[in-house]
């Protein structure tokens, strides 16, 4: 019995290797340029919109959110700010760490976007509409 337990733990070992998919990567560490002119308007929203919210939308429930977590909602400036930490670490590129593991499945952003996606973050998520 305790060989079946250690050949159960090494093909557990073995198949966790097969996957190289991280939806956590480091911090980009992105500093907010004085200069940008980035917002939720001119440029969160859409993102937003283009890559996220086909799971991340509040009107979502259960399967139909992809295996988006709840309350982590891209359909509105403060759904987002509420986890810009997870934004950074999965989607958003900067000076540290290029991350790549959100979204999932195309469409995919361009690695231009993910760094303007870091300066947005790292700028505090600036909307016109909420402070």
């Amino acid at each position: 019995m305790g060989l079946g337990v250690k050949h159960l733990a090494l093909a557990a070992v073995l198949l966790a290797g097969c996957d190289d998919y991280v939806l956590f990567g480091p911090p980009t560490e992105t500093a907010c340029p004085p200069s940008s002119t980035l917002t939720y308007e001119s440029f969160g929203k859409e993102f937003m919109e283009d890559y996220c919210t086909k799971c991340h939308d509040s009107d979502l429930r259960g399967s139909d959110r992809n295996g988006a977590p709840s309350f982590h909602d891209f359909d509105t400036v403060f759904g987002i700010r509420a986890v810009s930490n997870h934004i950074d670490e999965t989607a958003a590129a900067g000076p540290a760490a290029i991350n790549e593991g959100m979204p999932r499945e195309a469409p995919f952003p361009t690695l231009d976007e993910r760094y303007q996606l870091g300066e947005w973050v790292a700028c505090g998520m600036p909307s016109t509409e909420i402070p």
